[in-house]
């Protein structure tokens, strides 16, 4: 049984009041939604309670999800909306003359995921989500567009203008291109 009809059978069970189902769905997509919140705030703390806020909005409104087949975009939706409004938050109280600086540890002789990692960071937040929903989640260029709510076609361009920014960033870094 492929994602989408799994996910599909087990959202209408828990909508239909079976726990185990529930559990198994939040057991399967707990790590990717914290996987992805954690890439896009930067860091661990608030990534635990921007996830916890996530999955507080997704239970709450479950029982009314009308289409069960596409739970994986509209979870990264709901994901998505809280990074954003952390981010926005985050970025009110940051004094510019004051916030932190960019970049990290500039000690590294091999290319490895910290460093790519680190080359996410620093990416704008439009480009670095559409590469993390596309690559690390494994969505499909569909799902990457009903989650950021753009056409396919901006999706497509987002990824090339992100793919473009990683490797002249990992490039800058003195890693090979």
């Amino acid at each position: 049984m492929d994602r989408v009809r799994r996910d599909a059978l087990l959202v209408v069970r828990a909508q239909l009041g079976d726990r185990r189902a529930l559990a198994e769905l939040v057991g399967y997509w707990h790590e990717p939604v914290w996987r992805y919140v954690r890439r896009m705030v930067d860091r661990s703390g608030p990534a635990d309670d921007v996830s916890q806020e996530v999955w507080a909005g997704a239970l709450k409104v479950l029982p009314a999800l009308k289409e069960p087949e596409r739970f994986a975009p509209w979870l990264f939706t709901i994901a998505r909306r809280s990074v954003m409004d952390h981010l926005r938050d985050k970025y009110r109280q940051v004094d510019p003359l004051d916030g932190e600086p960019a970049g990290g540890d500039e000690v590294a002789a091999v290319l490895d995921q910290a460093q790519v990692a680190e080359g996410l960071a620093e990416l704008p937040v439009c480009e670095r989500e559409v590469l993390i929903l596309f690559y690390l989640h494994d969505l499909a260029l569909e799902e990457c567009a009903q989650v950021l709510a753009i056409p396919v076609g901006t999706v497509k361009s987002r990824l090339f203008r992100a793919r473009r920014l990683l490797r002249d960033h990992m490039i800058e870094k003195g890693y090979p291109g």
